[in-house]
């Protein structure tokens, strides 16, 4: 009986390499799972109070809870060229693109951000002179 060692070595290289993935998705779900497991997607647990929620309705910011006790209050606006404040201009306030804006404006007063200009209209008893003025940056 003889051996056809020619035809075995053709049947060898004509094979191609296959590459069973089966085992590569099984460590990539394995990892994935124990990922998943061990992380954490809890959300940051915020206190707040029926005080809170009524400032949160005006959608502005509370920035006397976590910015101290300053008399004025910097709020930078990208490109910003106008600052409006009960309908007269005071666009000389404005420093860097940014305006200090006194802190009983920012929580009794009405201060609207858009693109480039800042509206305030400030609560009775606060002329526009004083609701405003240039920030030292």
């Amino acid at each position: 009986m003889a051996i056809d060692v020619r035809k075995h070595k053709k049947k060898v290289l004509d094979q191609k390499p296959g590459i069973n993935l089966v085992p590569f998705i099984d460590i990539l779900f394995t990892i994935m799972i124990f990922l998943v497991i061990t992380s954490n997607f809890s959300a940051t647990d915020v206190q707040t109070d029926a005080s809170d929620a009524t400032s949160d309705a005006s959608g502005k910011p509370n920035v006397t809870d976590v910015s101290g006790d300053q008399e004025y209050y910097v709020v930078p606006v990208a490109g910003l060229h106008k600052v409006v404040v009960n309908g007269k201009d005071r666009s000389d306030a404005i420093a860097g693109s940014a305006v200090g804006v006194q802190a009983k404006v920012m929580d009794q007063g009405e201060v609207n951000i858009k693109p480039g200009l800042i509206e305030i209209t400030t609560p009775p008893g606060v002329p526009p002179e004083v609701a405003v003025q240039r920030p030292v940056l």
